[in-house]
């Protein structure tokens, strides 16, 4: 199989390879690779198995391919060496087991992209795999990514943000699995016969941040809100916003399981109203919020006071400033109207963010035109922070149910609950003194409904929002 498009360097004994990594995309080991990838998934089932045995013939052509093209790129990947060893010996035990639930554990383990977080580091990455927000059967995807590892992201992390399992990427191409709203990719979407010790989570911020100017862009404009300078330059620089959302994002990570929690804000992923989760991620957010505005200030304090900041710790500065309001405008324009309204939890965040800042008339909405009272809403997002962490210090004395009505007095504290709620007219005795899942149960799929302001908006911003599923970071 020939690799490259274009010239290509023979090496003795081995396929022929390109020198440089950075055209793997247009080779034809990597067209073959993605192509019989996409065709295998038209026989597999949700669970990744070809039940049909009259496919397998197909399907081994296909992986041969598959197969071939994984060794052939390997030497451009000497960093991953034992996990492209390992794929060829997993998908061999896929094919001679008669193509039954895939089970890629050896290669899942052997990979170890927190290792190689240097900029621009580049991994091949094949999987039978669910995309979160994509596709939720485990087919066989296969993806090139690259790192995103900026020199002041570097010394966060090595400094008081430290984040070993974090690893932030940019999609270089990929098949249909991520033709999708996903940006992230989880080990624990991969199939495979156990659970081992996850040390590693990855985010593609080169989606985010492309979504993320596409739709902040469009907004501001609906809106008429008129953007600070800084604010604006992130919607005109993908680089740019890149970098700020792997800073939000290493914070936001690393605040999960930390602080004054009741015991496991997810309950060890038990079923729970989707509330919970919404005010867990909220919180995450707003901790990144908080922490950038406290990196901010301290740094515009020395610099204040003439002292002269070095090239790490002035980009540092900028992009704290960026990361407030990313996390301000993702939550308030896009969280809210993304996906259904079935226990969408992260659109109740962006209510429960934009509802808390009007009504304290930080955000006004007046003469259809929205503005922001930009001195006061690093102060005003900073409360609503301290409001959420001090349910969770309180939770700790509570049983878990009293804890899901406070959470839900909160929520619906700022946000109005629907008019049927039976949660807002009080549950029944009987379900009180029941077990929890009696709770959950008589919440509504969607408890708190977008209020007039946000339908009006997502009747014009709907198009530009179901507009960035697949978008690339080359996208405006």
């Amino acid at each position: 199989m020939s690799l490259s498009a274009g010239t290509a360097q023979p090496v003795i004994g081995e396929p022929e390879v390109v020198e440089d990594v950075r055209r793997v995309e247009t080779s034809a080991a990597w067209r073959g690779l993605k192509e019989a990838a996409t065709a295998l998934q038209a026989l597999q089932v949700r669970n990744g198995a070809i039940p049909d045995a009259s496919a397998h013939a197909s399907a081994r052509g296909h992986v041969d391919t598959i197969v071939a093209a994984i060794r052939a790129l390997a030497p451009l990947f000497p960093h991953d060496a034992a996990y492209l060893e390992a794929l060829p010996r997993d998908f061999a035990r896929w094919v001679e087991g008669g193509f039954g639930e895939p089970d890629f554990l050896d290669s899942l383990v052997a990979f170890q992209p927190q290792r190689h977080r240097v900029d621009g580091t580049r991994h091949l990455v094949v999987f039978p795999m669910y995309t979160q927000n994509g596709s939720s059967s485990r087919h066989v995807e296969a993806l090139l990514a690259e790192a995103i590892w900026p020199d002041f992201v570097a010394a966060l992390e090595a400094g008081d943000y430290g984040n070993a399992l974090f690893v932030s990427l940019r999609l270089v191409d990929f098949t249909p699995g991520y033709d999708t709203n996903s940006a992230v990719l989880f080990p624990e979407t991969v199939a495979m016969r156990e659970i081992p010790a996850f040390t590693w989570g990855a985010i593609f911020q080169d989606r985010e941040a492309a979504r993320y100017r596409r739709v902040v862009a469009a907004a501001a404009e609906i809106t008429k809100l008129a953007l600070p300078a800084d604010a604006a330059a992130m919607l005109e620089d993908q680089a740019l916003a890149e970098r700020t959302f792997v800073m939000w994002d290493l914070i936001h990570d690393r605040t999960h399981m930390r602080g004054d929690l009741p015991f496991d804000p997810f309950m060890i992923k038990q079923r729970m109203p989707f509330f919970l989760y919404t005010l867990e991620e909220l919180r995450c957010d707003l901790t990144a919020f908080r922490e950038s505005v406290g990196i901010q200030r301290r740094l515009d304090a020395r610099a204040a006071a003439g002292e002269e900041l070095s090239s790490i710790e002035a980009d540092t500065r900028r992009h704290a400033r960026l990361v407030q309001y990313a996390v301000l405008f993702d939550r308030i324009f896009r969280f809210p109207l993304t996906g259904s309204r079935v226990r969408n939890y992260d659109g109740l965040g962006g209510q429960l963010l934009f509802a808390w800042l009007h009504q304290r008339h930080v955000i006004e909405w007046r003469d259809v035109e929205l503005s922001i009272d930009w001195e006061r809403v690093a102060d005003a997002v900073i409360e609503l922070s301290d409001t959420i962490n001090a349910l969770y210090w309180e939770s700790i004395d509570r049983p878990k149910t009293a804890h899901w009505l406070k959470a839900h007095a909160l929520v619906s504290s700022v946000v109005t609950p629907h008019p049927a709620s039976v949660w807002a007219q009080g549950l029944p005795r009987e379900v009180l003194a029941g077990p929890p899942k009696g709770y959950t149960d008589l919440v509504m799929d969607d408890e708190f409904p977008l209020s007039m302001f946000f339908e009006a908006l997502d009747r014009k911003m709907r198009p530009v929002i179901e507009s960035t599923a697949g978008i690339r970071s080359t996208a405006g």
